[in-house]
């Protein structure tokens, strides 16, 4: 492929999305698949979500996004690959720190699950209690 290459990183919850940015016509495959069929019946909001930060720097026909991606559900990984496509637009161009920062995309959300605690059913569920 000719053009530059730029690469990112991106995590949320336990997905965690490698992006890289080829100069094309603006086609978004994911795991060797077209995203609208990656993503099936979510298609209409996560995929705004996913090019919020392409829009955002006006560079939506500009790049091929070019994602693998794992781990967690598809909403996580959604947010793993709109944080992973707004670190590889900043390494193709630095200009572009303050718009990805002021939208909130190179901040990486820091909401995990919490871990099965001893002597619950789960994190936090209970025993029933009886009085009696």
């Amino acid at each position: 492929m000719e053009g530059n290459h730029y690469y990112g990183t991106g995590r949320r919850k336990r997905a965690i999305a490698r992006v890289r940015l080829v100069a094309g016509t603006g086609k978004m495959m994911v795991n060797n698949l077209d995203i609208a069929e990656y993503l099936g019946g979510l298609i209409d909001t996560q995929l705004a979500i996913v090019q919020q930060p392409l829009v955002a720097t006006s560079t939506i026909g500009r790049y091929d996004v070019l994602i693998r991606v794992g781990g967690g559900g598809k909403i996580g990984q959604v947010g793993a690959i709109r944080h992973g496509i707004a670190r590889a637009l900043l390494e193709s161009n630095l200009e572009f720190k303050p718009i990805l920062r002021k939208g909130g995309f190179l901040t990486r959300d820091p909401r995990e699950h919490e871990r099965k605690k001893y002597g619950l059913y789960g994190r936090r569920r209970r025993f029933q209690y009886s009085k009696r």
